[in-house]
């Protein structure tokens, strides 16, 4: 996906209400940013960090500027977590997902379960139906495998609730995936954050041990565009 260009280079001087971020500018000047990101954003919300911004020239948005990236050591993170669905469709279209490819249709934003709409719902004659729920990853800890992404940052009970009404869809007959798209450029491996939201991961074994696939891919990002790059292995969720 391309990112829009050009991107404006600053530094981070703090995150803020969750959504707002102040950043002084290479020009000096301080502004404030729109940040799509609800999660904790761990490790990379300190005051220091260089960060890039999209400009906006619709009248109507309050804030001019979001957002779209991080450097954290030699890492390249995208933190706007409105791309995802974006960037995962694109990555389908071109062949690049092979558990994912050979759908006649795709959709985004079909409704589905319980007041809730599916990312991606592909369909085709042969196949069938199959509901693709993407979440965005960008925690990296480090504590005990280095390289691992972890999911979520924060509890998230919408996310657990997606998880039964995927399980749901598999017990009628169609097929569900689970896509964790790691958009940092520094991560070997997944797995998820049990001791963040340990109701998640209990979600996650239930739709995963009926039925439910779950696949991890990250990110090549550089200022100009955030795309799919590498299957990532997922490894079993760390017990107490």
């Amino acid at each position: 996906m391309q990112l829009p260009s050009p991107l404006i280079h600053g530094k981070l001087i703090i995150r803020y209400k969750r959504f707002l971020a102040d950043i002084e500018l290479d020009n000096g000047e301080i502004v404030t940013a729109h940040c799509a990101n609800p999660g904790a954003m761990t490790g990379l919300k300190d005051a220091g960090i260089s960060v890039w911004l999209s400009t906006s020239d619709n009248p109507k948005r309050k804030l001019k500027h979001s957002w779209e990236l991080c450097k954290v050591g030699d890492a390249m993170v995208g933190i706007n977590t409105a791309h995802p669905n974006a960037i995962v469709e694109e990555a389908i279209l071109a062949g690049k997902i092979p558990e994912l490819a050979g759908y006649e249709t795709l959709k985004r934003e079909v409704k589905y379960g319980q007041n809730s709409r599916i990312d991606i719902l592909l369909s085709d004659p042969q196949k069938g139906l199959c509901y693709v729920e993407v979440k965005n990853v960008h925690l990296k800890r480090d504590d005990a495998v280095p390289g691992l992404a972890e999911f979520p940052d924060a509890v998230t009970k919408r996310g657990a609730k997606h998880l039964d009404e995927m399980a749901e869809m598999v017990a009628q007959g169609h097929r569900a995936v689970m896509f964790y798209l790691i958009q940092r450029t520094d991560c070997a491996s997944f797995t998820l954050a049990s001791d963040i939201d340990p109701h998640y991961a209990a979600r996650f074994a239930s739709a995963t041990q009926n039925g439910v696939e779950a696949i991890a891919y990250d990110c090549a990002i550089d200022t100009s565009s955030v795309t799919v790059n590498e299957k990532r292995p997922i490894l079993p969720v760390p017990t107490a």
